[in-house]
């Protein structure tokens, strides 16, 4: 499958943003309809994470380096995951939610494409809004 229209966006984020809520307000206020985190690399000083099969996120303080983030964007709703290390460098990873607010920086890189639009719907199966991919701007 070829991707046609493919634009880049890089966000840089400061100290004391939040990583998600600065990620979906910037889909919002671009309009993307369909697109992906395709890399980002900061620090952090508090995290908030959901771990598989948990209903509360597990949060923390400290510093944390952002070793990976990765998602589906769309004004249609955002599903991201992130991996972080603490000064220990051992390793967290999960769901994102809000609460990850950046130490020094966040600097990241967003692909997104005008041939499909994502879409988050209730799935019977698994109960929660998962991905539909639609073509075009339909």
């Amino acid at each position: 499958m070829q991707t046609e229209n493919l634009k880049t966006h890089v966000l840089r984020l400061k100290p004391g943003e939040d990583l998600r809520g600065s990620i979906i307000a910037y889909v919002e206020k671009t309009g993307l309809q369909a697109a992906w985190i395709a890399s980002c690399v900061g620090s952090l000083r508090s995290y908030g994470l959901r771990f598989a099969n948990k209903n509360e996120p597990n949060r923390g303080t400290g510093f944390f380096e952002i070793l990976g983030l990765t998602g589906t964007l769309s004004v249609h709703g955002s599903h991201i995951h992130a991996v972080i290390s603490d000064d220990n460098g051992m390793t967290k990873g999960g769901h994102l939610v809000d609460g990850n607010l950046i130490y020094t920086t966040a600097e990241i890189v967003i692909c997104q494409t005008d041939q499909f639009i994502f879409k988050r719907q209730p799935d019977k199966i698994t109960g929660y809004r998962e991905l539909q991919v639609l073509l075009g701007r339909e």
